[in-house]
């Protein structure tokens, strides 16, 4: 009997070193090590070298020499250390200056790379200079106010200020070099003087950190030095009136190529709903064209329900204040009372479209397909991973060391991005959470001892949790792609819509192996919200324009419901005009159908790009067909998606706490109309210099309270409902849907679930204690992603 057991011992205790020393292998993936072997020929206990964290080019050819001190890199080639870290080490490959010693051993394809990453690197500080100093002669300060008053500007320091001093000829040369030391430790010292204000500002009034990297405050700060000593601020009179009126004033100047824009290719008016801290509702209405989204104006109801009636005559009123010539579209979602307004505008401008709103109908979708039992059992248990993780001090430094301080959590806008990106994060780290759960560290912890601890190792060391995992980023990406481009503002999205989406369903019937037991649930819920929302006459005549779909297969043009929804919409778009419509229809159109003309010329084959213009195409090549060309750059200039109006609530917010809560409407609507349309201009500007940003990431963790706690989709901020799965009864007396009334009643607001505490952050400290110690900081080796 012992020596079954010492042999199952044994047995027990080779496998635990077979495992580990494949586990010790994959970590060598990411290792280098740099050991030499002692006299004895023993290895000396040593800490492993490791490579930098960034995506660097440099940690191609070079690697840290002493993991203790990360500005020392050894190069590959020649084994020279540098000091500088990876910036100046890519120096050393290049050779670029006598400063840096080059390397005679380096290949030509590192240097070429290390060269174009340094030119790169040169490249953005130059333009982030050159930004600046725009910034800074952008603002312009009269240098007198009358008479008696001397027009020469007071002194100012500025970066040069360190580096030249007044020139004294009888100084010499040891005296010269010591007051230009002294004067640049002056600079300095005056700098963090005039810091330690802005700082002292900055944390009376929890000013946010990143506020200071607005362009506006870096102006700000210009203007002052500039205008010199004995500067007044503004009261709060003068920031309540006069000054909110002119900036008002400048910020609707900045948005006259929007009105040209609108006039030439028409525009989409866009409208919700939104209750203040004071439970005021406003609803508020904006405009998009070519050129982005643009906010027009917001009105309060309070005193009456949002039916049918009343969101026709907002949107009625803001039709004509724009120019009814100009609107093509309205877009809201597909709420009961939206819809009771479209039936009352299409009496009155029948050749107005309304549509619904793309992104709501989308997240519908993701919404339905995530109630799906074999997703939704798969999102349930990386939340109980996460959730366990992020609940104890232990688990959550130790996950950050192994993932080298990169969060599981990923925010985003909805609670389904956040699913979706979380997904996607929790798949790019899979290897490292792995190898987290098997190492001896996370084994001893007492917590990871309990039931949930358990629950958490098994679920991320089980292969059907992780192909799981697979299978629903498959199925959740052609959506989320597609809701990329209707929710951000790059370009419009209606050209795109309709061919994305029949895209997006082959993919996911690929993802199911082509199967249709297996994706048939699936195909269905997308089918069910695309009928009657985005399947419309508008949104399938669009998709006949864009050639990039039609020229590349012909067969769409035999499809009988895209002729009969091109005719339903040519007929709403002309009105009575019968002449024009029999004209682009018999003859203009049939020009573009069979490619005749000057769809023909080789230059036209430009559609056949992923990236090309459709406006620009028809703007080009249409010449001959004006009465169809016309049509076809107003309706690809249009927008899928009220989002825009959407996002108009966080502005709202922001504006209206509860310090500020006393703002009359007014006002309220001239700050949002400033704040709102200076965000979409500054965007506008980043897409201009490729500066894009995921639109479906949050900066806070709003959306990603499931990921955090328990029950914490409950706490959801954005909730979607379809009117179609709900009470669709109206009052007899009234006709007001019940549902509307239920909200002015404010039912759900009496029974939905209230929070026990405030919403989660990522960086919050607020976990269930332990009883050992916790993992310092100070114990936990990171990475540095700033290597230059």
């Amino acid at each position: 009997m012992t020596v079954q057991l010492q042999q199952e011992n044994h047995g027990t205790v080779l496998c635990y070193l077979v495992f580990h020393a494949l586990f010790r292998e994959q970590v060598q993936r990411y290792c280098i090590m740099d050991v030499d072997s002692g006299a004895d020929g023993s290895v000396p206990e040593v800490p492993m070298v490791l490579i930098g964290n960034s995506s660097d080019v440099g940690w191609k050819y070079g690697k840290y020499c002493d993991p203790f001190n990360k500005s020392k890199v050894k190069c590959d080639f020649c084994g020279h250390i540098s000091t500088g870290g990876i910036y100046r080490f890519k120096k050393h490959i290049v050779g670029v200056d006598n400063v840096v010693s080059s390397c005679k051993k380096a290949t030509p394809e590192a240097k070429e790379a290390c060269k174009k990453a340094l030119e790169k690197v040169t490249a953005t500080k130059g333009i982030k200079r050159q930004h600046e100093q725009d910034l800074r002669d952008d603002v312009h300060i009269s240098s007198s106010v009358g008479e008696g008053v001397s027009n020469s500007e007071p002194n100012k320091v500025g970066p040069m200020d360190k580096f030249v001093r007044p020139i004294d000829g009888k100084s010499s040369k040891e005296e010269a070099l010591r007051q230009l030391s002294m004067n640049e430790a002056l600079f300095k010292e005056r700098v963090h003087q005039a810091s330690q204000y802005v700082a002292r500002w900055v944390y009376t009034h929890a000013i946010p950190f990143n506020a200071l990297d607005n362009d506006e405050f870096k102006q700000m700060c210009e203007a002052i030095g500039k205008f010199g000593p004995g500067y007044e601020p503004p009261s709060q009179f003068d920031l309540r009136e006069k000054l909110l009126t002119e900036e008002y004033a400048r910020t609707k100047s900045l948005l006259d190529d929007r009105e040209a824009q609108k006039n030439k290719l028409g525009c989409t008016i866009m409208t919700d709903a939104w209750t203040d801290m004071k439970r005021r509702s406003i609803m508020n209405v904006c405009m998009h064209c070519s050129g982005g989204t643009s906010f027009l104006k917001s009105k309060e109801t309070s005193d009456v329900s949002h039916t049918g009636e009343v969101i026709f005559e907002l949107v009625d009123k803001s039709i004509e204040e724009v120019g009814a010539e100009h609107v093509m579209q309205v877009c809201t979602d597909n709420a009961s009372n939206n819809m009771a307004a479209k039936k009352l505008l299409l009496e009155k401008r029948p050749k107005i479209f309304w549509t619904s709103c793309a992104t709501h109908t989308i997240n519908l979708m993701l919404q339905g397909i995530g109630n799906i039992k074999r997703f939704k059992s798969i999102v349930d248990q990386a939340q109980k991973v996460t959730i366990f993780i992020y609940a104890h001090h232990k688990t959550l430094a130790y996950m950050r060391k192994c993932t080298k301080r990169r969060d599981i959590i990923r925010p985003g806008v909805t609670r389904f991005a956040s699913n979706f990106l979380t997904l996607q994060s929790l798949a790019e780290k899979r290897d490292a959470l792995r190898g987290m759960v098997v190492d001896r560290a996370w084994e001893e912890m007492p917590i990871v001892k309990t039931k949930k601890g358990k629950d958490a190792t098994a679920t991320l060391m089980d292969a059907n949790f992780w192909k799981g995992v697979t299978l629903c980023l498959k199925v959740f990406e052609p959506l989320f792609c597609l809701l990329r481009l209707v929710d951000g503002d790059g370009k419009p999205s209606m050209p795109w819509l309709y061919g994305e989406m029949l895209k997006a369903k082959t993919k996911i019937k690929e993802a199911f192996g082509n199967n249709e037991k297996n994706y048939r649930e699936t195909i269905a819920i997308i089918d069910k919200k695309l009928k009657g929302r985005l399947d419309s006459p508008l949104h399938k005549t669009a998709y006949l324009l864009n050639p990039h779909y039609t020229y590349a297969n012909k067969e769409i043009f035999d499809d009988s419901s895209m002729t009969v929804a091109l005719m339903r919409c040519a007929e709403q778009y002309f009105g009575d005009d019968e002449i024009s419509l029999k004209k682009m229809i018999n003859g203009e159109w049939l020009l573009y159908e069979n490619m005749e003309g000057p769809f023909k010329k080789n230059l036209a084959s430009s559609w056949e790009r992923a990236d090309y213009n459709p406006v620009g195409w028809w703007k080009l090549y249409g010449t001959e067909v004006p009465l169809l060309q016309k049509m076809a750059m107003r309706i690809l200039s249009l927008t899928s998606s009220s989002s825009g109006c959407e996002r108009n609530w966080s502005v709202y917010e922001m504006i209206h706490t509860k310090r500020r809560n006393r703002l009359t409407i007014d006002r309220l609507n001239n700050m949002v109309y400033i704040q709102f349309n200076t965000r979409m201009l500054s965007k506008r500007q980043r897409l201009k210099d490729k500066k894009k940003a995921d639109s479906l990431v949050s900066n806070d963790a709003s959306e990603a309270q499931g990921w955090l706690f328990e029950g914490g989709d409950d706490h959801a901020l954005v909730v979607f409902r379809d009117d179609e799965d709900g009470d669709q009864g109206v009052h007899p007396a009234t006709g007001i849907p019940y549902d509307v009334i239920g909200e002015a009643m404010g039912a759900q607001e009496q029974l939905q679930v209230r929070r026990s505490a405030r919403v989660r952050d990522l960086e919050e400290e607020e976990f269930e204690s332990e009883e050992e110690d916790v993992l310092q900081d100070d114990d936990i080796e990171y990475e540095d992603d700033d290597e230059y």
